[in-house]
């Protein structure tokens, strides 16, 4: 799911190309993606758009006078920008919107729709769709640690609630949490004010490195490669590969359609975490450590290799 770096990334282009511009026409393809009925989508035709904003993972599109667009791209929706003359491929596609200055399209690969589309009236209306989370790129130290110290959670669960911080999800929280030098399971009950200061240190910094880097990346085009695996992540997605930092091998924790990555060298004190199903079918058989691990892959690997034993 596209998360800060990247959204932020796609309204400052969107700025570029059709704030100040109106919407000509448009298409809904898909009968799932527009969740509201009134006021009518035909309302913002050959209205301008006046301002674009991030709300959360959420983009805003405000048009005059007063109706704001809400769009939510989920994990696989994806938006492209064709200049005006040029061909738009149907591939995958959701919406279009086109303006004098091009056409705007969301795609959603899969079978499973999930992006969506809020048109709400009311200069104030956007906020019935913000989660209420403190924009981390401005958050002192005092209002981080009252946030995150609100409610006891593990650190993982605590960065990606929407309710407490804007624009943090999977991907970005892996990167954090091993720039801190945490565990992904530490509660934030047992956080001691250096490892607070830590974590509000590395959330800034890792989100204003990656949105400096999308921001290179795209230059003066439209973001074309919007992932949550990208090569230069430290632990996201890297598992089993070696840690950047110290060249253990990163591990996981696997739970329904995501995993949490992290360095147990550098974020665990070497401590293997369990992941649930490999638990629930080694229980007490559940490696502690790397080593043992790594000891128990080896035993198994030598097992399969040794020829069977005659009856």
């Amino acid at each position: 799911m596209p998360e800060l770096p990247d959204i932020t990334v796609y309204v400052e282009t969107l700025e570029r190309r059709i704030q100040g511009q109106v919407l000509e026409s448009f298409l809904i393809r898909s009968p799932f993606l527009l969740r509201t009925a009134l006021p009518p989508l035909l309302s913002l035709k050959n209205r301008k758009v006046t301002e674009l904003r991030r709300i959360g993972k959420r983009i805003g599109f405000h048009f005059e006078p007063d109706f704001w667009l809400i769009l939510h791209l989920m994990i696989a929706g994806r938006l492209q920008w064709f200049e005006p003359g040029r061909k738009v491929s149907a591939r995958n596609l959701e919406a279009s919107f086109q303006f004098a200055s091009g056409t705007l399209e969301l795609t959603e690969a899969g079978t499973r729709k999930r992006a969506s589309l809020h048109l709400l009236q009311g200069d104030e209306a956007w906020r019935q769709l913000d989660p209420g989370g403190i924009e981390i790129g401005t958050m002192t130290v005092e209002e981080f640690t009252s946030t995150l110290t609100r409610e006891n959670h593990t650190l993982k669960r605590a960065l990606t609630d929407p309710r407490l911080f804007s624009g943090i999800g999977n991907a970005y929280s892996d990167e954090i949490l091993h720039a801190a030098r945490l565990s992904p399971v530490l509660l934030t009950s047992r956080l001691d004010p250096g490892q607070i200061e830590a974590l509000h240190r590395a959330i800034r910094e890792t989100m204003s490195l990656w949105t400096s880097r999308l921001r290179h990346e795209a230059g003066e085009g439209f973001p074309t490669h919007v992932t949550a695996f990208r090569p230069e992540m430290a632990v996201h997605g890297k598992f089993g590969q070696p840690c950047p930092a110290c060249g253990g091998k990163v591990q996981r924790i696997r739970y329904a359609d995501n995993e949490t990555n992290y360095c147990p060298n550098c974020q665990t004190g070497g401590k293997l975490l369990a992941d649930r199903g490999l638990s629930l079918l080694l229980k007490k058989d559940w490696p502690r450590t790397v080593e043992e691990l790594e000891d128990m892959r080896q035993a198994h690997s030598s097992q399969s290799r040794s020829p069977a034993k005659a009856s």
